[in-house]
């Protein structure tokens, strides 16, 4: 599929966090390598990395190493390095100085590296490189991606058609698939969000389902799931950038609510692919944490007064209960326990997102 040609292409830019996890960022910028989609930059966010992310990515771009993937197969013939590279520490890019030189403005599909000093977590690190890029490159669109993805050749086609297709529509999420589940590719993980308002809840609909076409149709969501995001530039500037206070989690239903309450559809397209590792580089103890805070933050902030209490009771008179037994009897694992309560509390005693429209 190709976009239509009596449109014009808009530029997207891709944003990718990396945090240690130069192995998936490799096989994900493969991938991005062989869409057919071609008006795009990539940037990479380094987020404070430990291990020798920065040169192995170096390296790759360079095409001096390897890529192992079940999903992007080799091409025969097909050279598609050196890639060229743009590095930045982020001081530098985010000094009031800063700007795009004249050699660097007429290339296209480039990819620029903005390295991190520490780790900003998915919401501020994704929010230094948007920045930057609506400064500096001038984008129509980004695209949030996920290091640990790898997305079908035609994916970003499908999602910009669907995208300049109404005015209204300011979101767009891909069908996204479990990269490996016990061996298969077909395994949906999300093809549309749902949030249950009344119980804290957020839904991934289609999840752990076998890919039979039975969300094969565009349609309005809820949310559309944070590691496939791709937003217009026109909604990023009129509702702000990510909300930082969440770090990890949850921060993508909260921009997928201030879009909403803005006016702007969220829509789902299935024909947009991409497959997910989910979590390949998060602990457990770090995503109980801020999944336990953070829904307290978000629904402090959005819910109405008769919405919170109904919730508090569910947590409470539920959802507490089955949680502790799950860490500490089923898992058997204390450490989880203590993230969820120390999540728990954090979240109901963070005054930061009183709520300001409670009815």
């Amino acid at each position: 599929m190709k976009i239509d040609e009596e449109l014009e292409c808009p530029k997207v830019d891709i944003i990718i966090l990396n945090w240690n996890g130069w192995k998936d960022t490799i096989e994900c910028l493969e991938s991005i390598n062989r869409i057919t989609y071609t008006n795009y930059d990539i940037i990479i966010v380094d987020n404070g990395s430990e291990n020798e992310s920065i040169e192995m990515i170096r390296e790759y771009c360079n095409g001096r190493v390897a890529v192992n993937s079940k999903l992007v197969p080799e091409i025969e013939g097909r050279n598609n390095k050196p890639i060229e590279i743009l590095e930045y520490e982020r001081e530098e890019l985010e000094s009031e100085g800063h700007k795009l030189d004249d050699s660097e403005k007429i290339r296209n599909n480039k990819l620029i590296i903005i390295k991190n000093e520490k780790n900003y977590g998915f919401a501020e690190g994704n929010n230094i490189a948007i920045r930057y890029a609506l400064k500096s490159l001038n984008p129509d669109y980004l695209l949030l991606l996920n290091n640990d993805t790898v997305v079908d050749r035609e994916f970003l086609d499908y999602a910009i058609n669907a995208a300049m297709s109404d005015k209204k529509i300011g979101i767009v999420g891909p069908k996204i698939y479990y990269y490996d589940f016990n061996g298969r590719t077909d395994i949906i993980n999300f093809a549309g969000g749902r949030l249950d308002m009344w119980k804290g809840r957020s839904y991934h609909i289609g999840e752990d389902e076998i890919d039979v076409g039975q969300y094969d149709k565009i349609k309005i969501v809820d949310f559309v799931e944070g590691s496939a995001f791709l937003v217009k530039k026109d909604a990023l500037r009129e509702i702000g950038l990510i909300d930082p206070i969440y770090f990890a989690y949850w921060e993508e239903v909260d921009f997928c609510m201030r879009a909403f309450k803005a006016g702007y559809e969220l829509i789902y397209v299935p024909e947009s692919k991409v497959w997910h590792k989910i979590s390949s580089s998060v602990e457990d103890r770090f995503k109980i944490y801020y999944i336990s805070r953070n829904r307290f933050l978000f629904l402090n902030k959005y819910s109405t007064r008769n919405q919170y209490l109904s919730f508090l009771i569910y947590f409470f008179a539920y959802q507490l209960w089955f949680l502790s037994f799950l860490y500490l009897f089923y898992k058997r694992d204390p450490r989880l326990f203590k993230c969820f309560i120390r999540g728990t509390i954090d979240g109901i005693l963070i005054t930061d997102n009183k709520p300001k429209h409670r009815h």
